[in-house]
């Protein structure tokens, strides 16, 4: 059953390293993703607003969540279990799409940002 919550600007919606039962979709609000480096420092990784999903990543395969969600603002977020979201893939597969679009769009964000750092640090050449 899918419900929502709010969050006080600052609360932590998960930390890295707790189950993942749920996904999140930001329904009013800023959030924001970061993780712990070997160092001790921690590392922003996104900022997500509006329409935005997170956890989905642990939601589908069951790991520990990889990051710490905070609120950046007072927010608005809905709740998708597991359940739900196999509920409804059954009923429309394509409700997979919007999930799978915010993965890729991460994956490419990513991906940009390694280069970027491997440019500077002199471990990638320009073609």
């Amino acid at each position: 059953m899918t419900a929502i919550q709010y969050m006080k600007k600052g609360q932590v919606i998960f930390n890295e390293g707790n189950r993942s039962d749920y996904a999140f979709i930001i329904e009013d609000g800023q959030v924001e993703v970061s993780r712990k480096r070997k160092d001790g420092n921690i590392e922003v990784v996104d900022i997500l607003g509006r329409n935005d999903i997170f956890g989905e990543m642990g939601m589908i395969d069951g790991r520990p969540r990889s990051a710490t969600v905070t609120a950046l603002e007072n927010s608005k977020v809905t709740l998708i279990s597991r359940d739900d979201l196999n509920a409804m893939t059954r009923k429309d597969p394509k409700a997979w799409f919007p999930i799978v679009k915010a993965m890729s769009a991460r994956l490419r964000r990513s991906t940009t940002k390694e280069k970027k750092y491997l440019r500077n640090a002199g471990l990638v050449r320009k073609s």
